[in-house]
């Protein structure tokens, strides 16, 4: 466990606690689940169903690497009675590339989706907590918190599906152009 996610119900809480005696009376706090929030937007959507099209033909070629790999395995392994030193050596050499390819493409292909997602992330994050100051500033909010780190709230202070479709509003997603069949 990080430090920094082991702190983060205590920081609230201190944060809660601090402002009580300042206001006395009615410190307005809402609640919004952030992460939920930048899931849940058409956005975030858009953009998942657009990595997986762009990261489709990348991933085929892992799994047929991956079954050229079986093919070479189960070869192997039925030919130990019938296979001549030399076969036996090439197929094991074989076996080894293959394994260090789908190695370096696995690799290749988490690093290039770990780096889109965050780009993607980071940038969509951003703009949720404009749109959540926009509306803690419209509602007249002292205060807003992660649902992550509390434990009990009322629902009634729950800002997230407000938050959500504030950011569709805010940043409409135009619907992808209709495919055109092959031939025409």
């Amino acid at each position: 466990m990080s430090l920094r996610v082991g702190l983060g119900p205590l920081v609230a809480c201190s944060a809660l606690l601090a402002i009580v005696p300042i206001a006395g009376a009615q410190t307005k706090v809402a609640v919004v689940n952030l992460q939920q929030a930048v899931f849940d937007s058409a956005e975030i959507k858009k953009a998942d169903v657009e990595m997986q099209a762009k990261y489709k033909a990348r991933d085929a070629d892992l799994e047929q690497t991956k079954s050229q790999l079986a093919a070479a395995q189960k070869k192997l392994a039925a030919g130990q009675d019938t296979l001549t030193d030399l076969q036996e050596a090439d197929l094991q050499s074989q076996i080894a590339k293959l394994q260090r390819e789908i190695q370096r493409k696995q690799e290749d292909l988490s690093a290039d989706v770990e780096r889109d997602r965050n780009e993607v992330l980071g940038k969509s994050t951003d703009k949720m907590a404009a749109i959540i100051r926009k509306i803690a500033e419209q509602r007249g909010f002292d205060m807003v918190v992660d649902a992550q780190t509390i434990l009990y709230f009322k629902d009634a202070m729950d800002i997230t599906k407000d938050a959500t479709a504030a950011y569709d509003v805010a940043y409409p997603v135009a619907a992808p152009a209709p495919a055109i069949p092959a031939g025409k």
